[in-house]
């Protein structure tokens, strides 16, 4: 098959790999490069790090909305483009372009987790089970119909990057098994149950902030669902504190206000919840490298009475 690829992050990049090497890929669609790092150099994206390596045409559009990108797509005369968290709105005339249309390589169990951040939501709220839905694109935002799920369990302490690893995995191996099939027309696709949807919004930097008056489990998975962009982060005596890693403490409760550190020593800094407590086992205040709890303790940055949040 002759294919258009688009997509962005390292999900992505695990899906381009296993297409690379089976079929012809015409051109690489990904977001412009965006800067990262201290220095904030313009970097590239995972799946334009890897068209590079192979020697893909690769193509950056800020909006495929333009005569000239969709013509540009047309010209590439592919038999399918294939998608997987781009970034983009794909408008009527690239959906069309391609003679078998648009599929989607989604990274959650559809209806669920519609739109751009579905592994951080699933993890913020605590699924025990997402997966890679295939699935032939509309113009809806994920609505079309569904040609296969493959699904995989999310474990207690799973963080957002480590479940991205584990689908781009799961999405090669999508690619392998269904994607030519489903080009074929050798699979049905499904129509979604559009009632039982559920949205996952694009993230802000406001999302990752700590909601201490949940219950501790909530708390917990807010931490490693915002892992690592946008980053849970609370207040520390006015300082921005980003708390990296922590573990539900005590689901029973804790006698103190939400955000209060009702303990904290050289074994463990224990947070007071809505419901329960958790422990912060390493944060970083603004301006610092990051450190283990028993180290911010030491250094009186947290204290027992001390209320995060504010």
């Amino acid at each position: 098959m002759k294919i258009i690829f688009a997509g962005t992050p390292h999900f992505a990049a695990s899906a381009l790999a296993a297409l690379l090497r089976e079929h012809q890929v015409a051109a690489v669609l990904t977001q412009p490069d965006r800067p990262s790092g201290r220095g904030m150099l313009l970097t590239p994206s995972p799946v334009k790090q890897l068209a590079l390596q192979h020697g893909l045409a690769v193509l950056q559009p800020t909006t495929l909305k333009t005569e000239e990108a969709q013509h540009a797509i047309a010209a590439l005369d592919a038999d399918v483009m294939v998608v997987a968290a781009y970034g983009l709105i794909l408008p009527k005339a690239v959906l069309e372009a391609p003679r078998r249309g648009c599929i989607n390589l989604h990274a959650s169990i559809l209806p669920k987790y519609r739109g751009a951040a579905p592994i951080t939501w699933a993890v913020v709220n605590g699924e025990v089970e997402t997966g890679v839905s295939l699935m032939q694109m509309d113009e809806g935002m994920d609505t079309g119909p569904v040609l296969t799920i493959h699904r995989i369990p999310i474990g207690p302490d799973l963080t957002a990057d480590e479940l991205a690893v584990a689908l781009g995995a799961l999405a090669a191996k999508v690619v392998r098994e269904d994607l030519a099939r489903a080009v074929r027309g050798e699979i049905e696709a499904a129509p979604q149950d559009h009632a039982a949807a559920s949205a996952a919004p694009m993230l802000e930097k406001e999302h990752g902030r700590i909601p201490w008056e949940k219950r501790a489990r909530q708390v917990h998975d807010h931490v490693r669902g915002m892992t690592s962009w946008p980053g849970a982060f609370t207040k520390v005596d006015g300082k921005l504190l980003k708390v990296l890693c922590t573990r539900v403490a005590d689901e029973a409760g804790a006698e103190a206000a939400p955000g209060t550190i009702v303990a904290a020593d050289r074994g463990h800094v224990r947070v007071a919840c809505g419901e329960g407590a958790i422990e912060i086992l390493r944060a970083q205040v603004e301006g610092r490298k990051a450190l283990p709890a028993a180290d911010l303790v030491a250094g009186r940055t947290l204290r027992e009475g001390t209320v995060l949040g504010g």
